[in-house]
């Protein structure tokens, strides 16, 4: 279609540079370009996400196998949630030039990984978190009311998982003992895109082309972190259940990166995983009393005089 022909085109156009060339041409852009003021604008937020618990444990290959699912749900339903509102806006100005649903789309993806981790009938073992569902309903407002602030929405997910999720695709696979045929991390593998770092870079051209004034420009970047925001709340529902989740059986101390590449360099967007389904509710349900909750706290102080030698 239009849109995939005009993908081919801009990726020829960039075929013959190299990773460096790429990266020197991100340092030259304009101050006033949208992928710089998002670049900019929330780097604050984007450090505060990386640094959360949650994923810093996932990096360690401290995740539990159970967290990991209620991951996938919550991102199943925020894709899920993404992908319709895209559906919705793909005719208007402000996002057209942005809408690669064969290149990008993850709900089916992530429809896969769920009957993998829970079974045919899937679907009616899930349902949202409180965090996730204010995800959601954020989401679906934007798409409804302010079409234009979705682009922060689609920047701030696809483009990092085209990052640091793919560090991450690793890590759970080899922490988790999963399939090497990619069962259950199907949500990281983008079939139709054969270069990561060259679709990013016609992604940024593609923003930067948006016809905009500076005012819509602000509003998109304060939208993105609101995006991250909600974000690092279910990150904190994750914690909080996986304090009262028993630990997986897996070894001890498994090496889950292999040194290369840099682990800092956006382990967020790869990571964002939520919480959802039965074992979410029993948990909030345990919350609720006093004694887990004194137990808890107990806890969570104790986390917080070992953290202070943890370094990322």
């Amino acid at each position: 279609d239009r849109m995939s022909s005009e993908l081919t085109e801009g990726l020829d156009e960039i075929e013959s540079l190299s990773y460096e060339e790429l990266e020197e041409d991100d340092n030259v852009s304009s101050p006033t370009d949208l992928s710089e003021l998002l670049k900019e604008g929330t780097k604050e937020s984007h450090d505060r996400a990386e640094n959360t618990q949650f994923v810093k444990d996932f990096l360690k290959g401290r995740i539990k196998r159970e967290l990991f699912k209620l991951g996938t749900v919550a991102l199943y339903f925020t894709y899920s949630a993404l992908e319709e509102e895209m559906e919705r806006n793909k005719e208007h100005p402000a996002f057209t030039p942005l809408y690669f649903p064969l290149e990008l789309h993850r709900k089916e993806s992530l429809q896969k990984d769920l009957e993998y981790f829970y079974g045919e009938d899937w679907q009616g073992k899930i349902q949202p978190s409180e965090a996730t569902q204010q995800y959601v309903d954020r989401i679906h407002h934007v798409g409804q009311h302010e079409p234009e602030l979705l682009v922060a929405h689609a920047y701030t997910r696809y483009m990092g998982d085209l990052s640091g999720g793919q560090l991450l695709k690793k890590v759970a696979q080899r922490a988790l003992k999963l399939p090497s045929t990619g069962e259950g991390i199907q949500f990281y593998v983008f079939e139709n895109i054969s270069n990561p770092q060259k679709f990013k870079q016609f992604y940024r051209a593609r923003l930067n082309a948006l016809d905009l004034d500076q005012a819509t420009k602000e509003r998109i970047v304060e939208e993105a972190n609101k995006a991250f925001e909600f974000n690092m709340q279910v990150f904190e529902e994750l914690d909080k259940i996986g304090a009262l989740l028993t630990e997986d059986a897996q070894d001890g101390g498994l090496p889950v990166h292999d040194g290369k590449g840099d682990l800092r360099k956006c382990p967020y967007y790869a990571s964002k995983l939520g919480s959802s389904g039965c074992p979410y509710f029993l948990a909030l349900a345990l919350l609720k009393q006093p004694t887990v909750q004194l137990l808890l706290a107990a806890c969570l102080a104790v986390a917080a005089g070992l953290a202070a030698w943890y370094v990322m």
